[in-house]
């Protein structure tokens, strides 16, 4: 039987081999986001519950959306939602076959963040001047 040289085997990509960039970010980030989707919309069903539960618990789950807590929770899961939104179309591009240049992807990348954050900030102040 022949002999196998461990030196001669190829490694097994992984983060310490890769160099790290912008897409290689906002492709965990876009994960990241995905699963506080989940966890954000848990709490939208319990204060829909809370809401269909009567007054006395709706306004429970008022004050704890309210608070500083809850608004910072908001203020997340709204991130969160805008994020994996600017990302998904980022996707939506490079399925359509669009965006592979180097420079376009990285700038699509950078700019991704950047995008979320602005619609997150323009999103919260929109609710803050017409409320």
């Amino acid at each position: 039987m022949a002999e196998v040289k461990q030196a001669a085997r190829p490694l097994s990509p992984h983060l310490q081999i890769y160099r790290w960039s912008w897409t290689m970010a906002m492709s965990i980030a876009h994960r990241v986001t995905g699963c506080a989707l989940y966890a954000g919309t848990v709490l939208i069903a319990a204060w829909l519950v809370a809401a269909a539960s009567g007054p006395a618990a709706f306004e429970t789950a008022q004050w704890i959306a309210g608070s500083i807590l809850g608004r910072l929770v908001l203020f997340g899961y709204s991130f969160a939602l805008l994020h994996h939104m600017v990302g998904g179309l980022r996707h939506f591009i490079w399925d359509m076959g669009y965006g592979y240049e180097p420079e376009t992807r990285m700038n699509m990348a950078k700019y991704s963040g950047v995008v979320s954050g602005g619609l997150t900030l323009l999103v919260w102040i929109l609710a803050y001047a017409l409320r």
